[in-house]
């Protein structure tokens, strides 16, 4: 019988009524509610799973946690277990080699389905990320809203979810004033536009700025224009966005990335008048100044409808919501975004609450870190943007360098390495970011970002080179049985990892964290090279260690190519 999944929450709840059990008999004090801590050892020789619940319940129970744990361990028995030992206090559960092994015939029997689950079927998850602004290239720091949403979006789909995935174009708003003004006060043919253009003109209206306040409401006036219709301001508007989007699926294409919507905050201009007038009939605001205001509790203020009568970027965030919960019934409404935006979308959700459009929980918001450089945050407006375009050339560039120290420099033509080098650069550099815990900033270092070593993105495809070659060599041919039960340790790491795997995605989706799968990979690909290293597959003792060992590499080989899948890296099959 196959094992289907195996959950910390199994072992937590064996450990739940192994405590109660012992409490009825009156060997353990009742501690009221028990938060059970579950993890994973280090060495597969302290077992599959840990739990260091006895240090919790040892000061209640007046004894030491060793005592504790003995007289827990006497009510813990699944069919599941192999042995429980009591090492230091902590229990350490070890799970029978059947069990192991059968998931091993599971992944090589379900292929590219295994992992996959229905606990979504039937919801909706909309997803708002990457979002770059209109008339400014592809900058660096939106590589990690678009990689990191679309990973979130890929773990959801996976779980049986139907995804949606938003991409909020900045379209429209103040900024758009001081463009049109600049264009206009430079007399600047629209078919001279680029967007490395609107760009250098967005910076020297800033510049300008700088020393003429009183620009910022030249740009408003322009701005109220475009929003009440002006003819020609409507048509700048229009080159500068038709200028930007080729430029955005120029870099969506390179980075492998389809978002479902591409909607820009243009869209939802009218709409958001009409959010202003039923947040006018609802009374949830006030007037000030002859703008339309709403005062939080912490006594800060965001304006809904400014003194001229024109929407806001507030307005607009609360009418895009609106139509998301209206247009694809939601279930999750999830906003990847920069992390300093956190407390602008918790008010956004607070009034679409005031509202009585949705509850709380529908609404998440995941913050990813800035990138910087050494000395702060980048800025469009000084001039200090790193175009993403040049770093994934750059990435390409140096992968296809280092391609030139390996074997396969050989035997690849000129073709051959490009490609190569495109798949292992794009992908060091989307595994970089993908590693890191999402809401951490990071420092632009090309060292660091196009490492190609260690936990790294290469490394990761290296392995499942690897692994493919020894199918390869092996003439894998699907062995679907397993009766070889005593593996050497190096197998027993990657049989336990191999369990792990369906709950690293679940735990991934909740948390609306890559970095755990990530980290989940590498772990099993140092695992699987430590077995490489040691086991030989071609000198097995017989048929039926061979085959086990085929059998593991294929499950490494799956488990690496799905993940990579939904991180949105590719695989190559030889490196």
């Amino acid at each position: 019988m196959l094992i289907s999944i195996m959950t910390k929450e199994q072992i937590k709840l064996l450990i739940l009524c192994a405590v109660q059990t012992a409490q009825k008999k009156g060997l353990l004090p009742d501690a009221g509610s028990l938060d059970i801590p579950i993890d994973y050892p280090q060495n597969a020789q302290h077992g599959d799973y840990s739990s260091s619940v006895c240090f919790v319940l040892a000061k209640a129970a007046k004894k030491s946690p060793v005592q504790v744990a003995e007289i827990i361990k006497l009510y813990l028995e699944a069919d599941y277990l192999q042995k429980v030992e009591v090492v230091n206090g902590y229990l350490n559960f070890f799970i029978k080699q059947e069990f192991l092994e059968n998931n091993i015939v599971e992944i090589c029997k379900e292929k590219e389905k295994f992992g996959r689950n229905c606990l979504g079927k039937g919801q909706t998850l909309v997803i708002d990320y990457s979002s770059p602004n209109i008339a400014k290239a592809f900058g660096i720091g939106h590589l990690r809203s678009t990689i990191i949403g679309q990973a979130i979006y890929n773990l959801y789909e996976f779980s049986g979810w139907k995804c949606v995935g938003i991409n909020h174009l900045g379209d429209w708003g103040s900024q758009f004033g001081k463009l049109i003004y600049q264009i206009e006060k430079n007399k600047i043919p629209l078919s001279d536009l680029t967007v490395d253009k609107l760009e250098e003109l967005y910076v020297a209206f800033h510049k300008d700025l700088e020393t003429n306040k009183e620009l910022e409401n030249v740009g408003k006036e322009w701005f109220a224009k475009l929003e009440r219709g002006d003819k020609n301001a409507l048509k700048i508007w229009e080159k500068c966005r038709e200028l930007s989007l080729k430029e955005f699926q120029r870099i969506y294409k390179i980075l492998g990335v389809k978002i479902d919507n591409a909607i820009g905050e243009s869209f939802y201009s009218k709409s958001a008048h009409e959010v202003i007038k039923e947040a006018k009939e609802k009374k949830i605001g006030r007037l000030s100044e002859n703008a339309y205001i709403i005062e939080f509790k912490d006594k800060t203020v965001q304006v809904l409808q400014k003194s001229d009568s024109s929407s806001t970027y507030f307005a607009r965030d609360l009418a895009a919501l609106k139509y998301r919960l209206q247009n694809w019934p939601a279930n999750l409404l999830v906003y990847e975004v920069g992390v300093d935006q956190e407390q602008y979308f918790k008010q956004v959700f607070s009034v679409a609450q005031m509202l009585g459009w949705a509850a709380k929980e529908k609404m998440v918001f995941v913050g990813h870190g800035l990138i910087r450089t050494k000395d702060g945050k980048f800025s469009t407006r000084k001039g200090q943007t790193i175009h993403l375009e040049d770093v994934l050339h750059e990435a390409i560039e140096r992968a296809y360098e280092l391609s030139k120290e390996t074997e396969k420099e050989k035997v690849l033509d000129e073709k051959g390495k490009r490609e190569l080098a495109e798949i292992v650069g794009i992908g060091a550099l989307k595994y970089n970011d993908l590693s890191q815990y999402h809401a951490q900033d990071i420092i632009f270092d090309w060292d660091k970002i196009l490492n190609l070593k260690g936990n790294s993105g290469p490394y990761i495809q290296y392995t499942y080179a690897r692994a493919k070659s020894v199918l390869r060599r092996g003439m894998w041919k699907k062995y679907l049985e397993n009766n070889y039960t005593l593996p050497l340790l190096s197998e027993r790491e990657i049989l336990s990892l191999a369990l792990r795997f369906k709950e690293v995605l679940g735990r991934s989706a909740k948390e609306f964290s890559p970095n755990i799968l990530c980290n989940y990979l590498y772990s099993l690909c140092q695992s699987y090279n430590r077995f490489y290293d040691t086991c030989s597959i071609a000198s097995a003792n017989d048929e039926e260690e061979r085959r086990f060992r085929l059998n593991l590499s294929f499950a490494v080989c799956q488990i690496i190519l799905t993940s990579l899948a939904i991180l949105g890296i590719q695989a190559p099959e030889k490196m």
